[in-house]
Order: structure tokens, then C-alpha cells, then sequence
């Protein structure tokens, strides 16, 4: 009810100053603790997650405020992308809210306050409860990009439950050639290393605009590499029939128009791992039912941001119970069984 009511200044206002706004409301709310573990609870690489939806990374760029994401009934919270120095992304306006098609176009370019800072706060925070994954980049001047993302993998490891390699922003010029085969391999075997035999578990996120090659090659990548799981998927460079005026915009769409192609996504690398890699499905979730089609498909972690932009914070609490309610329904006695079931 406070959301809808705060929504109409909230859109008043630039998207970006209005996520600084959300986000210092946040820190301000009364802190709460994790979600509990109960009927939505499911365990992916070797992590036991009290429910299977989590905050994207792109919300908390900057580790802000993990723990109060977790308050609103997330299973589990993603913060970054981080590299290693701070940078100010693309130039400004870089975000643009489609309100007509409850989508959202970013070219934010990893703007973030670098390792450092995050570091610094996610220290503070070692020893609490809750999952917080750190989504890793690489620097937009870098010359030499596996090396960032190596140096991001040592530094943060101690701290994260999971590590989050991030090759598939669109906004970063040249970042999705890591995707090809031979760069992939070399990244992900300096990422390995860096992390060393004890570190957490690795994900991988890729972008939803590939060909079928370029997924049969990054499931037999994961597959040879020990991979946690697959994050499928970025944002889309595509543009479906969009009714915004901010349609034309350049960067990443995201939000409902997402959905069928991010869908699809989870089909195709499920397919082309038989299902042996964990997947996490992203990209226009904002029901619940839009989540169990996603887990379905073959998703056993589910991940959302765009539709909080519209939906406000008490969207997470409707997706879990609903969850819960369609598992019971459908006769599925957890959320591992239903994994891949349509």
C-alpha cells in the first residue's frame, strides 16, 4: 500500500536518482532477518537456499544493502557487478524506465565504487545469516580483462556464498566476446585458479541474444569446468514490438518484453546440458507464476529486478506464496522435483 502510494512521485523522478532513493530507504527500514527455510527450501551447488528467488545483481551495485534485501522475503541476494577500480559507467541519462511495456533499457557500463568499497562492506558483514552471491566485471579501460576478473575472483571469494562471473552485460564494449569458446575457457581457468580448491561455487552469466552453437558450446564449457551453475539470462540487445517512447534507446532491455526469450533460454540450456548444470532463469519474472514456468522449464533458482521497479517491495512475499501454492497444486512435493517438469 506505502508503494503504491509512493510510486506516482517515485516516477516523477529520474529512474537513476530514484533508485538512490530506494536504496537509502532501505538502509532506513527496520532490519529483518532472511527468509526461513520451509517448503521452497532447495539446495543447488552444495548451497542450501531457504527459497529459490533471489535480487539480480544490477540492484546493489555496490553491497549496500544485502541483509535488507533478504528482509523482504528473498531467498537469496546478488549484488554487483563490482570491478576491481571504481568507474563511473556510461554517460548520463543511462536508464529509462518503459512504463507502457513494464520494461526498463540500462546502459549503466558497471558503474560501481570498485572492490574496495564493497569489500570493505561485505566484511562487515561476514558471520550473518543469509546467502549474498557477488557478481564480478571487468574495468571498461582494462587492458587485460581476464586478469580483473581473476584479481575479483581472489578478492571476493572469502566473502561470497557464490561468485558471479559476469561476461554478458551489453554495455560494456567487447565484454560479450568472452562468451566465444577459446576466451571462455581461459577465463574460467583463471577464475578457477584464483579461487583455489576451497573457494565457493562459480556461476556463469550469459547473455540471452546467443545462436545454438554458442549454447552447445557454453553447456560443454560448464559442463568440463566444474561449474556451479548457469545465470540465463542478461539482458537483450533485441528489441520485440516495444509502445515507449524510450523504445529507440540504446543498452540492455529488461522487464516484461524479456520474457519469452529468457524462457526459451532456460529451454535451450537445458536441453544442451540434460539438465547436469544447475540453472538460474532471469529476465521478465514478476509473478509467480512467471517463476514455476521458469522452474519448469528447468530453472532451480528463479531471479528478478525489473518488476520490483513496478511492483514494489512486497513482490517477493507474493512470488514465494504463490510458489508454494502452485507446488502444492501441481502435486510436486519440493521445488527439485519440479525442476525441468513441463
Amino acid at each position: 500500500m506505502l508503494f503504491e502510494i509512493a510510486r506516482p512521485a517515485l516516477f516523477s523522478l529520474d529512474p537513476e536518482r530514484a533508485h538512490g532513493l530506494t536504496l537509502k530507504a532501505l538502509k532506513l527500514s527496520p532490519r529483518r532477518g532472511p527468509a526461513h527455510a520451509g517448503a521452497l527450501a532447495t539446495t543447488v551447488a552444495g548451497i542450501e537456499f531457504p527459497n529459490p528467488l533471489g535480487m539480480a545483481a544490477g540492484f546493489d551495485k555496490d553491497a549496500e544493502v544485502p541483509d535488507e534485501l533478504l528482509g523482504l522475503g528473498f531467498g537469496f541476494a546478488e549484488v554487483g557487478s563490482i570491478t576491481p577500480r571504481p568507474q563511473a559507467g556510461n554517460p548520463k541519462p543511462r536508464l529509462f524506465r518503459l512504463v507502457e511495456d513494464r520494461a526498463v533499457i540500462n546502459r549503466m557500463g558497471f558503474n560501481n565504487g570498485g572492490a574496495e568499497l564493497a569489500h570493505a562492506r561485505l566484511e562487515r558483514r561476514a558471520g550473518r545469516p543469509g546467502i549474498v552471491g557477488i557478481n564480478i566485471g571487468a574495468n571498461k579501460d582494462s587492458e587485460d580483462r581476464i586478469a580483473d576478473y581473476a584479481q575479483m575472483t581472489r578478492i571476493m571469494a572469502p566473502l561470497a556464498s557464490y561468485l558471479a562471473v559476469n561476461i554478458s552485460s551489453p554495455n560494456t564494449p567487447g565484454l560479450r566476446a568472452l562468451q566465444d569458446e577459446g576466451a571462455l575457457v581461459g577465463l574460467l581457468e583463471a577464475v578457477f585458479e584464483a579461487r583455489g580448491e576451497q573457494g565457493p561455487p562459480v556461476f556463469l552469466k550469459v547473455a540471452p541474444d546467443l545462436e545454438p552453437a554458442d549454447i552447445d558450446a557454453i553447456a560443454r564449457i560448464a559442463s568440463d569446468t566444474g561449474l556451479g551453475a548457469l545465470i540465463v539470462s542478461n539482458t537483450t540487445i533485441s528489441r520485440p514490438p516495444l509502445r515507449s517512447s524510450h523504445a529507440d534507446e540504446a543498452g540492455g532491455l529488461s522487464g516484461a518484453p524479456l520474457r519469452d526469450l529468457a524462457l526459451q533460454r532456460v529451454r535451450d540450456f537445458r536441453k544442451a546440458t540434460g539438465g547436469a548444470i544447475p540453472l538460474v532463469g532471469v529476465g521478465g519474472i514478476a509473478s509467480a507464476e512467471d517463476a514455476w514456468a521458469r522452474i519448469k522449464a528447468g530453472a532451480s533458482l528463479v531471479q528478478l529486478y525489473s518488476a520490483m521497479v513496478y511492483e514494489g517491495p512486497g513482490l517477493p512475499h507474493r512470488i514465494t506464496r504463490g510458489l508454494e501454492s502452485l507446488m502444492k497444486r501441481e502435486g510436486f512435493s519440493s521445488i527439485a522435483e519440479a525442476v525441468g517438469s513441463e
